[in-house]
């Protein structure tokens, strides 16, 4: 890995406010001199070589695109990204080559990458000089060399990261270990989490635990929506006495029965808040539904904000949040501060943007101390793998969270498939596989009366498929501190270890699952599916029987699943 300086970075970027950083430097053979560079009037512009058949993937968490070879990116943070522009709950400025390397940006700007552009003088393949159909005439075009071009807005120059390894896993590893490895997760946080409706009372919430331990149902967390503040949208973090008249004598139980709890929250303060007149001195000059914002860049407001927590929220068996609402932009509108907003520690909005997870998660890390925990949040970025917290969101179909859960390793991100509705039993039981087979087992009923499940039908389907769960606890214990301690992502799509195998480059809904797994999930209408496993010997996860490895069709009710010998 190699540092290298352009121009004048700027001081406020990811590493700056990265809390485990540890860079060191070691030989790269990447040859720095081909990297162009300038300050023009958008910012800082650099110009990379790319090679004939060199492959790009990375930016982040990707709902929409895998392979970035041909395309742009504009990395946006958007709660809503519906094409594949680069907008993201998570961009990372952050790619991977087939050719060996990858490159981490240290901006929290909107930086744009322009993958494989022909720029003036480059030879470009035409096919024949005069088109004779449509089809020739819109067809892309490849350039013979094209190059990536990167502009990194209202900068005067950039550090970025120069990281090589045999395959893009290793690769990704060495860029995890750059921000202090990955997350420490407890074994509870394995299990499965459920999220009640957002306005159950105490008894209500207790009688779905019973539901859970009753039913032989598995599940770790019990997870409470905007209802338990006395106002949300924006957040008082005041117990709500009316529905929760008391909340220790719930929480003291659910732990007795074998549960931790996990609270939803927002960043914006509530003029009820105790805490609204001190974060009034750090926050910035636009509110968000009502509330302050507060700037977590601001060592005081952080340490204000995570002690109230500490002192009034964290308590008995509570042991993580759902920090939610961190993931809007200028694209969103109406419901978060814009990009020409300015807070007390120097940031921008647009920056603040980039980084509001990060600084999220570190504040509530701070209230929660020494507890261990996997918790939940809508927006990541830069050099967060060592932040046990997982990437969510409700605005995706099923073929979309399948695909998250390919990109977000890139990224060194964990991405949460999760279950909240379905429009039949086999939609709802398709979904389950996919969460059970993914980092985070999540089902979020935030509005759903009973179980999701119940009003379909299908409650012994899944309980079977939740079970699952249960028995791959082993394995994502491994994967994970193997995540912790080397920087492996536990969730990763096929080219990341099969680099060399072109086959892989276009695969989105297949992926590796705790190192030797390849899982295939299916979604609701589908009869069966084409399964790609590369070279090696593999058996069926679930009847033990060999299978070859190639391309080939399979039909079934359960989700493909193929471990490696």
């Amino acid at each position: 890995m190699k540092k290298v300086t352009f121009g004048t970075p700027e001081k406020l970027t990811p590493s700056y406010f990265c809390k485990n950083f540890n860079y060191v430097e070691t030989e790269t053979s990447y040859d720095v001199s081909s990297i162009r560079h300038e300050k023009n009037s958008r910012g800082y512009k650099l110009i990379l070589p790319l090679g004939n058949d060199e492959q790009i993937f990375g930016f982040g968490l990707q709902l929409n695109r895998m392979n970035w070879t041909g395309g742009k990116a504009t990395l946006r943070v958007n709660a809503d990204p519906v094409a594949a522009t680069g907008d993201s709950h998570a961009p990372v400025p952050f790619f991977v080559s087939t050719a060996g390397y990858g490159i981490y940006f240290d901006t929290a700007r909107c930086a744009e990458f322009n993958i494989g552009s022909a720029m003036t003088g480059t030879v470009v393949e035409n096919g024949s000089q005069t088109a004779t159909s449509f089809a020739e005439l819109y067809s892309y075009r490849k350039p013979a060399k094209g190059v990536i071009a990167v502009q990194i807005p209202a900068a005067d120059g950039i550090d970025i990261y120069i990281i090589e390894g045999k395959t893009i896993t290793d690769i990704v590893a060495q860029y995890n270990m750059l921000s202090g490895g990955g997350c420490n997760v407890p074994d509870w946080g394995l299990g499965v989490f459920y999220r009640c409706h957002s306005y159950y009372n105490q008894d209500r919430v207790l009688a779905m635990a019973d539901y859970f331990r009753a039913n032989d149902i598995p599940c770790s967390v019990i997870g409470l929506e905007p209802g338990w503040h006395t106002h949300a949208y924006s957040c008082t973090y005041k117990w709500n006495e009316t529905l929760f008249p008391d909340h220790k004598s719930m929480i003291r139980t659910l732990g007795e029965k074998g549960f931790h709890l996990n609270l939803w929250e927002h960043a914006f303060t509530h003029p009820d808040s105790p805490i609204y007149d001190e974060m009034g001195k750090g926050c910035c000059d636009f509110d968000v539904w009502g509330g302050r914002v507060p700037d977590f860049a601001l060592p005081e407001i952080r340490f204000a904000f995570a002690k109230y927590h500490r002192e009034n929220i964290v308590d008995g068996f509570l042991d993580g949040f759902k920090l939610d609402e961190c993931d809007g932009s200028d694209l969103t509108g109406g419901w978060t501060f814009p990009n020409l907003s300015s807070f007390p520690s120097g940031l921008d909005g647009e920056q603040y943007h980039s980084l509001f997870g990060t600084l999220y998660m570190q504040t509530m890390l701070e209230a929660l101390g020494d507890k261990p925990t996997l918790s939940q949040v809508r927006q990541a970025g830069a050099l967060c793998a060592s932040y046990p917290f997982v990437l969510y969101s409700d605005l995706y179909d099923h073929k979309d969270f399948i695909r998250g859960c390919v990109t977000a390793g890139f990224g060194g991100l964990l991405w949460s498939p999760e279950v909240r509705h379905a429009v039949s039993a086999e939609d709802m039981i398709r979904r389950l596989q996919t969460t059970v087979f993914s980092p985070h087992c999540l089902i979020n009923a935030f509005y759903c009366e009973e179980a999701p499940w119940l009003p379909l039908g299908c409650e012994k389907e899944a309980r079977e498929t939740l079970k699952l769960r249960e028995k791959l606890l082993p394995d994502l214990r491994r994967a994970f501190d193997e995540y912790r301690d080397k920087g492996i992502p536990p969730v990763r799509a096929l080219v990341s270890d099969y680099t060399d195998d072109k086959e892989t480059y276009s695969i989105d809904d297949e992926y590796i699952f705790c190192g030797n797994m390849i899982v295939c999930p299916m979604v609701a209408g589908e009869k069966s599916r084409s399964v790609y496993l590369p070279e090696g010997n593999w058996r069926d996860f679930h009847t033990g029987k060999a299978v070859s490895s190639g391309r080939f069709t399979v039909e079934t009710d359960n989700i493909p699943v193929y471990v490696k010998a």
